[in-house]
């Protein structure tokens, strides 16, 4: 049975971890020190004392944490690898740019450690019709493959690092830009009076898109804390292109501005339940307390 080791498991990672385990991996992982809702979303996993414990343990360990801690992560897994004379492959499945997954790279290569690129589109994965997709490249990628299970679907796209994540910083800067775009029109639409007229025109030219906006908006500030820091990862990827920075560091601050308001206050799990442009709207223009 493969092991897989979890750093960390949060609502995505948590999420992925009960996909493997239904594919016939072992799941271990560890909440030392985390919060209670941390735990909660780690329910079902095997729990290791330690992040030491878990890369004792581990075949491949993944890395699933916001973008501004995926080399603190990485450093720390290459870390415990040389402390305890263990190569685990190491997985890195977060949103960040082509040159911060180099320096992932690199960081996992001095203590031995192969790396798999990957990245993630779709909600959390469930056992219930979820439609989420890894990718992944490099030449060890193909290991994950083996657990997919209904609702998770894995593509190695490539032999070299670098390729799964240009397309994570492809796809969310669309998926990310578009709810950033609602943000700042809504707020517009709001501070002229006409935010209700705005939400109904989405709903009847946009479709899915349009029809739950409301929703869309909460759950995206719910997270807003952490996207400023893809934006930015999106940002390098598009200036290493070729294309300039300027597009994302704008949609950066955007979500900076709605992470201090009160809608940014809740949790992604409270914000679920808004589906009211009403409540959106009174929250945006609301600084948290």
């Amino acid at each position: 049975m493969t092991t897989i080791g979890i750093l960390s498991p949060g609502a995505m990672g948590g999420a992925l971890g009960r996909a493997w385990q239904r594919g016939s991996a072992r799941i271990v992982t560890t909440v030392a020190g985390r919060s209670a809702r941390t735990q909660q979303l780690a329910e079902g996993l095997e729990w290791l004392d330690s992040v030491d414990a878990v890369v004792a343990a581990a075949d491949v360990v993944v890395s699933i944490v916001p973008p501004a801690q995926a080399i603190p992560n990485a450093e720390q897994i290459a870390a415990a690898a040389a402390r305890l004379g263990v190569r685990p492959v190491v997985a890195d499945l977060n949103a960040v740019s082509l040159p911060t997954m180099d320096r992932v790279a690199a960081t996992a290569a001095k203590a031995g450690c192969e790396v798999i690129d990957g990245s993630i589109s779709g909600p959390p994965p469930g056992p219930h019709g979820t439609d989420t997709r890894v990718f992944l490249s490099g030449a060890a990628a193909e290991i994950l493959v083996a657990f997919d299970v209904p609702g998770l679907r894995t593509t190695v796209v490539g032999p070299e690092v670098g390729q799964a994540s240009a397309i994570k910083m492809s796809t969310a800067a669309v998926y990310k830009g578009i709810t950033a775009l609602m943000i700042q029109s809504l707020r517009t639409a709001d501070a002229n009076g006409v935010a209700d007229y705005v939400a109904t025109d989405w709903a009847d030219m946009l479709g899915p898109l349009g029809a739950d906006a409301a929703n869309r908006i909460a759950v995206a500030v719910s997270k807003s804390d952490r996207f400023p820091d893809e934006m930015r990862e999106i940002a390098a990827t598009q200036e290493a292109a070729g294309w300039g920075a300027e597009l994302y560091e704008s949609i950066a601050r955007v979500f900076e501005a709605s992470y201090r308001t009160r809608l940014g206050a809740n949790n992604p799990e409270q914000a679920d339940a808004v589906h009211d442009i009403a409540v959106v709207t009174d929250a945006l223009r609301t600084p948290r307390d």
